[in-house]
């Protein structure tokens, strides 16, 4: 399995990377390499184009509906709807919170009938009901986010180089269904909006690094990955914070990087591999 970054600045684009989105690839037993993406930010959609052909696309997992982590899936919607090349009469399988089709639908004003049934297929997640999707088992957690169905998101591959498992936190606070999520998992890609003494009155939005440090030793998980940094944070001190907590490997989410995420009888994941 492979995760690419397509964007992982929080809550809004920064001048160096898109909001959150993440491209995640994998073999099935017969070859064939399926395309998923967590999340679809605002700004998303043109740099994702970098990386593969929109019609490539076999899925997009929502993980709860705030605008930098959904609204460009508006103009995938255009995308889909107006190429004039046509796109082979197949709409792209779309699993997210329960109100995903009215929203988006509210974003061109179009009423719900058909609202974006001719591009999208709607499907509405299930607190902790695994979904199937080519070599992936994607499994929903019911987080803590001022949001309806706020999700964290567990990837099980099941793929021709052997089993490996990535954990994407969507925005959370410290809650039981984040650890559960990312029990073991070789890469816990994991939110840290916060910084610990500035954002101590805020709670039940966010993480702070030492939060996401917490549950991912609490997990067991074999590498932190930290990810949804606002503009105004520090880098260093995200690290910091988690590196205080988390005895394992911690890096920075990075634009346009690729990481192969392999099991290794230690435990721990492989390294990056270039963007």
């Amino acid at each position: 399995m492979k995760l690419t970054i397509i964007g992982c600045t929080g809550s809004f684009a920064g001048p160096d990377s898109p909001a959150s989105c993440y491209l995640v690839s994998g073999e099935d037993a017969e070859g064939r390499t399926w395309r998923v993406l967590l999340d679809m930010g605002n700004g998303a959609l043109g740099v994702l184009q970098r990386h593969l052909d929109l019609h490539d696309i076999d899925a997009v997992l929502v993980s709860h509906l705030h605008p930098d982590h959904c609204i460009d899936l508006a103009g995938l919607h255009v995308a889909v709807k107006w190429d004039p090349r046509g796109w082979g009469g197949v709409r792209i399988p779309l699993w997210a919170p329960s109100g995903i089709h009215e929203y988006l639908s509210n974003t061109h004003g179009l009423p719900l009938e058909p609202g974006m049934h001719g591009e999208f297929e709607f499907h509405a997640w299930v607190p902790e009901e695994p979904v199937r999707i080519g070599p992936f088992t994607v499994t929903p957690y019911l987080v803590q986010h001022p949001t309806p169905e706020p999700y964290a998101l567990r990837i099980d591959y099941d793929g021709v180089l052997g089993p490996s498992t990535l954990t994407y936190s969507g925005d959370t606070d410290a809650c039981d269904a984040l650890v559960r999520a990312a029990r073991d998992a070789d890469v816990f890609l994991c939110e840290a909006a916060y910084h610990e003494g500035r954002d101590d009155a805020l709670r039940g939005i966010h993480l702070t690094g030492r939060r996401a440090a917490e549950a991912a030793r609490d997990a067991g998980a074999g590498k932190l990955l930290l990810t949804h940094l606002p503009v105004w944070n520090s880098p260093a001190l995200a690290l910091e914070e988690a590196g205080e907590v988390f005895e394992g490997p911690i890096g920075l989410a990075e634009p346009a990087h690729t990481y192969r995420i392999v099991r290794h009888s230690s435990g721990r994941p492989a390294a990056a591999v270039g963007p």
